[in-house]
């Protein structure tokens, strides 16, 4: 892996204006759903580690779509990130923020964007380096208000704001000028992937790239 080139969270933001927000419980899935985004022009997935197929997920897609970044989700400690590394991951996404996952992101060579919800929380997130930050829950912790509210004293942070985010208030979050992107789910119903409608999953990516920056 050593001629992969390191990512930067910023490069992991700016690639689409979506990071799809994917939950996998059959690795069968995986490769197909994965090329199925990459046609959709969404190359920067974020596997959640949220079942226990998640790491074979991301093994499978680093392996078979090496067009695809991805990424692992639900990143809540230093084995999560060592695990998601071992898969194959390039980039890591936590739910919250902690020295030590930040730490062990960097040492495992993965861009992280951690989860903060207040201020004191970007504070300790800047302390360590980190200055894009994703925003979550997004809708529950303030939506796009507090996101204005945080660009004042925070002129320096950039923001992928995540939970409740849908193809409809997207435009919301992606009109303010410290939001560089947002992570949503709506790219991979449930109910799409478990029909395998991977035609379905490319359409909704394409109709992301109408969410332009403001």
């Amino acid at each position: 892996m050593s001629s992969v080139q390191t990512l930067t969270a910023l490069q992991v933001m700016q690639d689409a204006p979506v990071i799809p927000v994917i939950v996998l419980t059959d690795v069968a899935h995986a490769v197909p759903m994965a090329r199925a985004l990459v046609a959709g022009g969404v190359r920067m997935l974020e596997v959640t580690l949220r079942t226990p197929q998640a790491l074979a997920c991301i093994e499978a897609i680093a392996r078979e779509v090496p067009e695809a970044v991805v990424g692992a989700g639900t990143v809540r400690t230093q084995a999560d990130a060592q695990a998601a590394a071992m898969a194959g991951a390039r980039f890591a996404v936590s739910p919250g923020y902690s020295s030590a996952v930040g730490q062990a992101c960097r040492d495992a060579g993965l861009a992280l964007l951690p989860g903060v919800a207040t201020g004191s929380e970007i504070m300790m997130a800047q302390e360590d380096g980190f200055t894009e930050l994703k925003f979550f829950p997004a809708m529950q912790a303030g939506g796009p208000a507090m996101l204005k509210a945080w660009s004042g004293p925070f002129f320096d942070v950039k923001f992928c704001p995540t939970g409740g985010v849908t193809l409809q208030n997207a435009p919301d979050f992606l009109a303010l000028s410290n939001v560089v992107c947002v992570g949503g789910s709506w790219l991979v119903p449930a109910d799409v992937m478990a029909h395998g409608d991977w035609a379905r999953v490319t359409q909704l990516a394409r109709d992301t790239h109408t969410l332009k920056k403001a």
